[in-house]
């Protein structure tokens, strides 16, 4: 049975302002309404698999369990890393728990971040390469290109085990175009998808031999490893210490097992604006567009309304993308640069890249309104049976307007209901939180007024949950 693995870490900042730290883009919908994480899973259909195991962030837990939730996907576990230590350990604590009950299942290890236009592609080269990892083969998945890409590594293919499957000869790294274009002249190159098939086993026997340090911290942090709700936290102290390897160093440039099966199946890890240009649908002037956009004289151009309508006049090959709190205008040929804003606004101690304007939270999700030199407002929408946490402030005071919904509220020591068009106050000091009672979402405003209105003052006085 095939059990696969999702790695939904990382935090690119390649498609800044949509993709921040805190949403980074496996969490975006950005081909079709589902979002790329919940594309990873969809695309299983046609395999036969249990459901599948992740690996995130620690501080993307409650985003992948909602977009679990609103899909109703199952999963056999969330392990949480506290640091990112790259695939090779990732995959390393999937292959510990796989078989921590004595079974030994095939791992079809793949990224969330990643888009694959033809399905069907990838359903017959994954069930093409099973005979192949229960021979013990380590099998990746190298891409057929389809332009001399410079921004992935590559896979030469070595003799042919079948028509399907080739040794694997070397892994090259990004090339330079001129190398590129050899590559592909020669047909004997694929890119370097990141998507592995193997025995949970052989994955494990071949890390003990060429890297047993990232084993032992795997099997350390494992071992220290608790349930909490839909997740595994690790031993944090163990897993910090994990050397920070990918796969293809630690174990498949090393074993003498490897295997590429070619994948022909429009593949893209959508690692640039110019690249989600080329993998979305294009109007007759090659123009890509989503949300409320108008153009006139606007060609080979991307054009991504969040929030407001977007016109463009007489452009060319620009990439215009519009959120709630920032605006981002590039050149397609110069999109690679966006991370160097990035780097200015973490200079700059700026929140622009660490998180969108609407924050989501366990419990619902919290949009900033308006600020002023008194006064913060806020749209805060808590979902059906769900409570904040209970809190206090000590330099400001809060109004809450009830929009839709009906609010069970808890001020100091008293309990009552706001329904809709009524509102309440909260003093400076006094405990106090919301929750749900209805069955629909609680939608209501929130007015700070004070001294001091930033997110550090707070007290939690019983914690129901992940306060905001």
């Amino acid at each position: 049975m095939i059990l696969p693995v999702i790695m939904a870490g990382g935090s690119g900042s390649r498609l800044w302002p949509l993709s921040r730290t805190l949403y980074p883009k496996q969490f975006l919908s950005l081909t079709s309404p589902s979002t790329m994480l919940q594309e990873t899973v969809a695309r299983l259909d046609g395999i036969s698999h249990q459901a599948p195991f992740f690996i995130c962030n620690e501080e993307h837990r409650f985003i992948v369990a909602e977009q679990l939730r609103q899909e109703q996907l199952a999963h056999s576990g969330i392990v949480l890393e506290p640091v990112g230590r790259n695939t090779a350990p990732a995959i390393a604590l999937a292959a510990l728990h796989a078989t921590s009950n004595g079974d030994d299942p095939l791992l079809l290890v793949l990224a969330a971040d990643h888009v694959i236009q033809n399905q069907q592609a990838f359903v017959d080269a994954v069930n093409s390469a099973i005979p192949l990892a229960e021979a013990d083969k380590l099998v990746t998945f190298g891409i057929v290109p389809n332009a001399p890409e410079t921004g992935y590594g590559y896979i030469r293919q070595g003799s042919a085990i079948s028509e399907t499957a080739y040794h694997v000869d070397t892994f090259v790294e990004k090339p330079d175009l001129v190398t590129a274009q050899e590559y592909i002249a020669t047909g004997e190159y694929y890119w370097n998808s990141g998507m592995f098939l193997f025995k949970a086993s052989r994955f494990l026997d071949e890390l003990d031999t060429h890297c047993p340090d990232i084993l032992f911290a795997c099997q350390q942090a494992m071992s220290g490893a608790h349930g909490d709700l839909d997740f595994i936290r690790l031993d944090e102290a163990a897993f910090s210490a994990c050397p920070d390897e990918s796969v293809d160093y630690a174990v498949m440039e090393h074993t003498q097992d490897a295997v590429v099966v070619p994948m022909d199946a429009d593949w893209s890890d959508v690692g640039s604006w110019s690249a989600l240009w080329g993998v979305n649908p294009k109007d007759v002037h090659g123009n890509a567009t989503r949300g409320d956009v108008l153009m006139e004289n606007t060609t080979n151009s991307y054009i991504y309304s969040q929030n407001k309508l977007v016109a463009t006049v007489g452009v060319d090959d620009l990439v215009v993308v519009e959120t709630k709190d920032a605006v981002l205008v590039a050149h397609k040929d110069k999109v690679q640069d966006v991370k160097g804003i990035v780097e200015q606004l973490k200079q700059a101690g700026r929140s622009e890249y660490l998180q969108h304007r609407e924050v989501y939270r366990p419990w619902g999700s919290h949009d900033a309104i308006a600020d002023g030199e008194r006064f913060h407002v806020k749209r805060l929408t808590v979902k059906p049976g769900e409570k904040t946490a209970t809190q206090m402030h000590y330099h400001r005071a809060e109004h809450w307007v009830v929009v839709s919904g009906t609010a069970r509220v808890q001020n100091g020591d008293k309990t009552f209901v706001v329904g809709e068009n009524e509102s309440t106050y909260i003093p400076i000091g006094v405990p106090h939180a919301i929750e749900n009672p209805g069955k629909v979402p609680l939608v209501l405003i929130e007015v700070r007024s004070g001294s001091y209105l930033e997110e550090d003052d707070v007290v939690r006085v019983e914690n129901y949950g992940i306060g905001y």
